[in-house]
């Protein structure tokens, strides 16, 4: 097989399997195929395609973070709370975005001043952040602060979804910041050769550091949406965020062992995800037969990740047929 068409699988493959799964559904739901489905799955996928986007800039350092969607809720409820207390729009975006930077830079710091696993530092972020989350509400919904925010959620610009399009931007944002800065080269470095890097005089602490900041940042712009589409905070909201996001990007072609992957292919991983889930929703498939499929979908991402790196090397060494 010709090394480039073999090369050229490994990459867009993905795009061949979410076709497949679009034309399974359309087949199994005469209602699925539409402009109002495709519609209601962009919406749906919105929140988890900006956190897939941090989540893709910390896995390309070979790190982690399972902190994203406690992140998203603590900055929800923190952004309700301030609504709730008289505390304008900006000024409380601006608040809530601040505090969840300061959560992924307090993990960063974890990882590289500590040499924390980022499995253990994030987990245990993610684990006070949730509790935290049920301390300051008491378990309880944050609701009656008006409906200025949710505005934004359940609003259309030129027919599309307002989330959708800032799900777009911040991808935008994303690639840009990885191929046209030295910033995104040096992302790319630290994940593929820690001690090269290092060598180079990059500041593998510094570029950790950002990565696991932006990545909680958009967590918490994540948040807010959550928080515009239904209005409240809810103390339980977020839960599976980061596996989903983990899934998506790995299902995206970001190798868990850093420094390989692109980052407009996480966008195929999130619509995956988003056509699986409303395909075996309007299909009547049992939550729990959901819950499973999504584990092995993850396993099967996970797997296919480790695999296409060894295969990747094997053809580039590979001389051509």
């Amino acid at each position: 097989m010709n090394k480039n068409f073999s090369l050229w699988m490994l990459d867009y493959g993905i795009v061949l399997i979410l076709f497949l799964l679009i034309g399974i559904f359309s087949v199994a739901s005469s209602n699925f195929f539409s402009l109002s489905t495709l519609t209601t799955i962009l919406r749906q996928v919105s929140i988890i395609g900006i956190i897939s986007v941090g989540a893709a800039y910390v896995i390309l350092t070979a790190g982690i973070d399972l902190s994203v969607g406690s992140i998203a809720c603590i900055s929800s409820l923190t952004a309700a709370l301030l609504l709730k207390a008289g505390w304008s729009i900006p000024v409380t975006i601006v608040v809530t975005l601040i505090l969840a930077t300061i959560y992924g830079v307090f993990s960063g710091c974890l990882v590289v001043f500590f040499k924390m696993s980022p499995l253990i530092a994030t987990l245990g972020v993610m684990t006070s952040l949730r509790g935290a989350g049920y301390l300051i509400t008491d378990g309880l919904p944050v609701f009656g602060f008006g409906k200025g925010l949710s505005a934004f959620g359940r609003g259309y610009f030129l027919g599309i979804p307002d989330p959708v399009i800032l799900m777009v931007l911040i991808f935008a944002l994303g690639i840009f910041i990885l191929s046209c800065t030295p910033i995104g080269r040096y992302v790319y470095g630290v994940g593929g050769n820690e001690e090269a890097s290092r060598l180079s005089g990059v500041s593998i602490g510094g570029v950790k550091i950002f990565c696991y900041a932006f990545c909680a940042m958009l967590s918490g712009i994540a948040g807010l949406v959550l928080l515009s589409r239904t209005n409240s905070g809810q103390p339980a909201a977020g839960v599976g965020f980061e596996m989903d996001a983990i899934t998506a990007v790995v299902l995206g072609g970001i190798s868990l062992m850093g420094g390989q992957g692109k980052l407009p292919l996480v966008i195929i991983g999130v619509l995956i995800m988003g056509v699986l889930s409303t395909g075996m929703l309007m299909c009547n498939i049992n939550d729990y037969v959901q819950q499973v499929v999504k584990g092995l979908v993850l396993i099967a991402a996970v797997a296919f990740s480790y695999v296409s790196t060894r295969l990747r090397d094997k053809i580039i060494t590979k001389p051509n047929d």
